[in-house]
C-alpha cells in the first residue's frame, strides 16, 4: 500500500492513492481554508470506515440487511506527547437482531486499523533534502 501527499500551500494537503484524492486542511482558527477534513479527523475517519466494512462483510455473508449502518468514531486528545489516547467506536445496525451483535463485534475487531492500533506498529521516519524546486 502507499498514499503520496503533496504539499498545496498554507497548511492543505492533497493525499493521492491508485487515482484517488483527498483533500486535508484546517480549520479557519488554524489557519486554514477549511476545505477538508484535519489529519485526525481522516484518521478517525479510516477507523470508521474499516470497522464499517467489517460489520458490512459479516452482515453480507449472512445475508442480514446492512440498510441504516452507520459507525460513530470518537477520540480524546491527551498530550505529552500530543496524540489520540483513547477511541471510541460505536457501529450501529438498526434492523439487527441480539444474536449477531457479538458476531457483528468479532468481525469489527478484526478491522485492519483497529488491529494496527492495538498492536503497536513499527514507524520509521526518514527526512530526505535535496534541491529546492525554486532553484532548478
Amino acid at each position: 500500500m502507499q498514499a503520496t501527499i503533496q504539499h498545496l500551500g498554507g497548511v492543505k494537503f492533497q493525499a493521492a492513492a491508485r487515482g484517488h484524492l483527498i483533500v486535508c486542511d484546517q480549520p479557519a482558527e488554524s489557519l486554514g481554508g477549511d476545505t477538508g477534513m484535519t489529519p485526525p479527523e481522516l484518521f478517525l475517519s479510516a477507523l470508521g470506515t474499516c470497522a464499517g466494512f467489517y460489520a458490512a462483510e459479516y452482515l453480507r455473508t449472512r445475508g442480514l440487511s446492512a440498510k441504516g449502518l452507520e459507525v460513530q468514531v470518537t477520540a480524546e486528545k491527551a498530550t505529552g506527547p500530543a496524540r489520540l489516547a483513547s477511541f471510541n467506536v460505536r457501529v450501529i445496525v438498526p434492523a439487527l437482531a441480539p444474536e449477531h451483535e457479538a458476531g457483528v463485534l468479532r468481525a469489527v475487531r478484526a478491522c485492519l486499523i483497529h488491529n494496527t492500533l492495538t498492536h503497536t506498529p513499527a514507524i520509521d521516519l526518514t527526512v530526505e533534502a535535496g534541491v529546492p524546486v525554486e532553484a532548478v
